[in-house]
């Protein structure tokens, strides 16, 4: 027997325990990441799949009835070259922001009253089964809804006449850029509502209260204490209400009557075109548009905060 063999026998004699490989070590290493990959296969499948099909699709070549597989420039080429594509965005940008100065305003002022003049748990809850119950029935319902009330001979312009308040019907209130601002503020008033409430309920009130005892009046209040800590919700919210209605294309088709145009809405004809190849550039640089957007809301407010 070997010197080594002999250390080795009197060292398990002794009771000192052999080298084996720990698989619990190894089991508490790799837990992290067997958690978290139900969630990322679903992330890449249902998000980075599809997304990285687009990239692929727009630059390939297509004719009026067939895609053809290629690697060319071209539909970025005649997007971004186009006058009309330039247009369309301005609109669609303009809708943006139109519908995010509306519903901020909105929404801040329902979830102000809601958060701090409602001391009641129950009369809260009671107020936001109001704002949300009209939001359970279908976007198309709720907008269409609105067609018989701004018409020509529609409830509101019959009402204006019935009262001597005109001498004949408005005509920009129904098919026109009023009436898409108009559904798109109804259809994602809730989305910045919530969002900003959400922030309101978390703010300590003592900080209130110390503004008060310190001589700040209700505007300054507002200002330095009450907006300031709600940013975060404001950031959420604006995400929210930007990303709908950049995206968006039904109601700009239904409420503008075919009068105005959206991005959504090119890309929908370029579909329905079987123009795929130049509605998925579309969609590319749509999405870049939206993500800096979104990066420049990050950038302003640290919504981690809120998470």
């Amino acid at each position: 027997m070997t010197a080594r063999t002999t250390t080795i026998v009197t060292e398990r004699r002794e009771g000192t325990p052999s080298r084996r490989f720990n698989w619990g070590r190894v089991t508490d290493a790799l837990a992290p990441y067997l958690q978290v990959a139900p969630l990322t296969l679903t992330f890449a499948v249902f998000l980075l799949v599809p997304i990285v099909t687009i990239v692929v699709v727009s630059f390939w070549d297509y004719d009026s009835i067939r895609v053809i597989p290629d690697f060319i420039l071209l539909n970025y080429e005649e997007l971004l070259t186009s006058s009309v594509t330039w247009r369309i965005y301005l609109n669609t940008l303009k809708y943006a922001a139109l519908t995010w100065a509306l519903t901020l305003g909105i929404g801040f002022t329902v979830a102000y009253f809601v958060a701090f003049h409602v001391k009641s748990l129950t009369w809260q809850i009671t107020l936001f089964m109001i704002c949300t119950i009209p939001f359970w029935t279908s976007n198309i319902i709720r907008m269409i809804s609105w067609i018989p009330f701004l018409g020509r001979n529609g409830i509101l312009n019959s009402t204006l006449i019935s009262m001597g308040v005109i001498d004949q019907p408005l005509e920009f209130l129904l098919f026109s850029d009023f009436s898409v601002v108009l559904a798109f503020v109804h259809l994602y008033v809730l989305f910045m509502v919530v969002p900003i409430f959400n922030s309101m309920m978390r703010i300590d009130r003592s900080l209130i209260e110390a503004a008060v005892d310190a001589g700040a009046s209700g505007w300054q209040v507002l200002t330095n204490v009450i907006i300031p800590l709600s940013k975060p919700g404001i950031a959420i919210g604006s995400i929210f209400v930007v990303t709908l209605v950049m995206g968006d294309f039904i109601t700009v088709r239904l409420m503008s009557g075919g009068q105005s145009a959206s991005v959504g809405l090119m890309m929908a004809n370029e579909i329905s075109l079987l123009q795929y190849p130049a509605a998925a550039a579309n969609a590319v640089v749509l999405l870049g548009v939206v993500l800096i957007m979104v990066a420049l809301m990050l950038r302003i407010v640290d919504i981690r905060k809120e998470l």
